[in-house]
């Protein structure tokens, strides 16, 4: 009830309406990450449901984060001219209505344009929510509410699988997107009536460039890591093209944020060194993450010959770390340096990926669920207070630019992963593939430790 409590001089909003507001950030919040990653296990249905094969579906799932990944970026830096609540209210309005014509959806090319819609929905949203929650909630309560906000991303993420299962074990697949429409109209709702705009809006021109270079850069750097995870040199080739684009593109754009008046994008947000630093910890840390969440089940099923369900729950344990470790984290980045606490929960995060990486050939599932649950506090520790790092050092201003950023550290971060482990599979054996991957996921974490080791120097445990 702390969250909701009110002192003399607190920013945002008064107690109620933030737990009104923050019901319907976290509300889209649950449904657009449960729609990047539950789908992935109705591809083989929606296939046979609309008689199409199994490699076009898959653009059901690519079109979602491609289409998002592209327009994260330009979302974060509407926020300032638009106003946070015009954009959040139209990411979740086209989201609802995007899972309505999902859930129509009567052949694969309407699906998939509305996977794309749904996307452009998800990104304007993803994109400036801790942003809202900043503005809602004073910075007393920042770590705390950003602790639960990170705790329901890695939680969506993680039982997105389980539940999509479960759905399609006694549902059909229209179901998996029909679900989100009550939700979003009550969202939708609370969003109208107590999501704040920015005080002060920016009446100015928009960088149309940056925003198609950025859409460019980051649309090819998605496209060349699928590309990466299919074995083929006709597929390393197009990898390569997709990289080169991104490359260019991506230095274009820099080349045009330090020349236009108004850039998409303010590179002076990246002259804190605290921000940048904790921005690269959180990219490196999802990329193991997202080298975990593929490797793993190749492990649990085809290593250790578990049912698809088994490997499904023997995730469990890592949402629940991550539900044990982070509300207490996010409290105690309110209290001490949000820094030593992300890098302390970056050690266990470490030690639990290598005791993954370590599982005997005959693993019990006690075992793998110890150690995955090891992983999920460790997560849980760093998450909320990096993330936190990054908003306090950005500008309320540029608040909605730093949101920005987060996402699209994650978003990346977990793609690269996934790509990782693509090109593994691609090069060895199944087996090698997955504990090699699975120790270069503790090599990102052990990068992740050493730039977010590298922001403590100067610092005092305590808050002044």
């Amino acid at each position: 009830m702390a969250l909701f409590s009110d002192q003399p001089g607190d920013e945002g909003l008064p107690g109620r309406e933030r737990g009104f507001a923050m019901a319907a950030v976290m509300t889209m919040t649950t449904m657009a990450v449960f729609d990047g990653s539950m789908i992935n296990i109705a591809l083989p249905q929606i296939a046979r449901s609309l008689d199409a094969s199994l490699g076009a579906t898959v653009w059901v799932s690519n079109g979602y984060l491609l289409s998002a990944a592209m327009t994260l970026a330009i979302f974060a830096a509407l926020s300032s001219r638009i106003g946070f609540r015009s954009i959040f209210a139209f990411g979740l309005g086209l989201f609802t209505l995007a899972s309505v014509g999902c859930a129509l959806s009567s052949s694969l090319d309407m699906l998939v344009i509305m996977r794309v819609l749904q996307g452009i929905g998800g990104a304007a949203t993803l994109s400036i929510g801790p942003a809202i929650l900043r503005s809602v909630f004073p910075n007393r309560l920042l770590g705390r509410i950003l602790g639960l906000n990170a705790l329901l991303i890695g939680t969506s993420t993680a039982i997105a699988p389980i539940l999509g299962g479960t759905i399609l074990s006694t549902l059909s697949w229209q179901w998996l997107f029909a679900i989100n429409i009550p939700l979003g109209i009550i969202a939708l709702l609370l969003t109208l009536r107590v999501i704040p705009n920015n005080p002060a809006l920016k009446r100015e021109p928009f960088d149309y460039a940056g925003a198609l270079l950025s859409a460019v850069a980051l649309g090819a750097l998605i496209m060349a890591a699928d590309a990466f995870t299919h074995p083929g040199n006709g597929d390393l080739t197009t990898a390569v093209i997709f990289a080169s684009i991104a490359i260019l593109t991506g230095l274009a754009f820099i080349w045009v944020q330090q020349r236009v008046t108004k850039p998409l994008l303010p590179l002076n947000i990246f002259s804190s060194s605290r921000f940048s630093l904790a921005a690269l910890t959180s990219l490196a840390s999802f990329v193991s993450q997202g080298i975990t969440f593929i490797a793993l089940p190749f492990l649990f099923q085809s290593v250790y010959g578990y049912s698809a369900l088994v490997s499904a729950l023997l995730f469990t344990p890592w949402p629940i770390g991550i539900i044990l470790a982070a509300p207490h984290a996010g409290r105690l980045a309110d209290r001490y340096s949000a820094a030593i606490i992300s890098t302390a929960g970056l050690c266990i995060f470490a030690i639990g990926l290598t005791l993954l990486a370590m599982l005997p050939e005959h693993a019990q599932a006690w075992d793998i669920c110890l150690r995955s649950l090891i992983c999920g506090i460790g997560f849980g520790c760093f998450q909320s207070p990096n993330n936190k790092e990054m908003l306090s050092n950005a500008s309320r201003e540029n608040s909605g630019y730093a949101s920005g950023v987060l996402a699209i550290m994650r978003t990346f971060g977990q793609c690269l992963g996934a790509a990782f482990v693509g090109v593994m599979m691609s090069i060895y054996a199944q087996n090698s593939a997955v504990h090699f991957s699975l120790w270069m996921a503790v090599i990102a974490t052990v990068l992740a430790i050493m730039l977010s080791v590298s922001r403590l120097r100067g610092y005092k445990l305590a808050k002044v």
